[in-house]
């Protein structure tokens, strides 16, 4: 009897050993309690625990709205692309939380981004047109919208020789002509609207190509790809590959670049912000370094 009551108190000892054990690990492995001061700051940082999600909590939901705040997108105009790409470096030299993501491509097409709910904060486009129709649309921030800059419109060739002269006498060689569509690229309407006041442009139209935007055009007459091509002076600025051949005639249209903050945005207050840095002293030296004209 004695040996049996012995033998039961062992199995007792043993069992009781092995529930501590258990115990003992779920401690380890579950809370981290047991391991270091660091685990469980990290923990409650990260809201792995419940304990952790308690307290912490609001703690995380606002570093999620912190992040959120320190970013906009914004829609430009194809033309802008140098220059804002710049402006953005020395703007986050002022307010290093702040991340900047650009949208390029033709004005029409941009807007018919924001038209169908793409997630932009603020829009700067090449014509007023584009601004126009998402102004009526209640899609901007009317009082936020500004004319900020001015460009004007040119007739380019590839470097060397060229027997394009004009826009009045181009169709005299019959070249190929590199435009932008004008349904989407600000650039390929203004061409359009120049050539029809000439009486010239369903010949234009049967010797050119159409492209999404005015780097495109600027491309194509680089790699010698089309013998000529209307974009931007500040687009020709950019590129050793092409010369200038004229301006626009004088009654050409005006090009003026308007921008504003898009209506009920993630990001209204950084938004405006670096709006208005892009009227400032420093941005206005580097858009007239790249050729632009800026509106007082």
């Amino acid at each position: 009897m004695r040996r049996k009551w012995m033998m039961i108190g062992m199995a007792g000892i043993l069992a009781a050993g092995l529930l501590a054990g258990c115990s003992g690990g779920e401690n380890s492995e579950g809370s981290g309690k047991s391991a270091s001061p660091e685990t469980d700051s990290a923990q409650a940082a990260s809201g792995s625990s419940g304990d952790a999600k308690d307290s912490s909590g609001d703690s995380g939901d606002g570093a999620g709205e912190e992040v959120e705040a320190q970013s906009i997108t914004v829609s430009a105009a194809a033309s802008l692309t140098d220059v804002l790409n710049e402006l953005a470096e020395t703007y986050k030299e002022a307010d290093p939380g702040m991340e900047i993501s650009f949208t390029f491509g033709g004005s029409g097409a941009l807007q018919a981004q924001i038209e169908e709910g793409a997630p932009v904060d603020l829009f700067f486009s090449a014509a007023e047109d584009n601004m126009d129709a998402l102004e009526e649309g209640g899609l901007i921030d009317a009082e936020t919208r500004r004319n900020i800059l001015k460009n004007e419109i040119v007739l380019i060739a590839p470097q060397g020789g060229t027997e394009v002269s004009s826009f009045e006498t181009i169709l005299d060689s019959e070249p190929q002509i590199a435009l932008g569509e004008a349904e989407s690229v600000p650039a390929g309407k203004y061409a359009q609207q120049i050539f029809e006041n000439l009486g010239i442009w369903e010949g234009v139209q049967s010797h050119a190509v159409f492209a999404s935007n005015v780097r495109e055009v600027l491309s194509w007459v680089e790699a010698g790809e089309a013998d000529c091509g209307v974009v931007y002076a500040t687009d020709a600025m950019t590129s050793d590959a092409v010369q200038v051949i004229c301006s626009a005639p004088e009654d050409g249209p005006q090009v003026l670049y308007p921008a504003a903050v898009i209506k009920d945005c993630a990001n209204p207050e950084g938004a405006e912000k670096f709006l208005e840095f892009l009227t400032g002293d420093e941005a206005k030296a580097a858009f007239e370094s790249y050729g632009f004209t800026v509106l007082e």
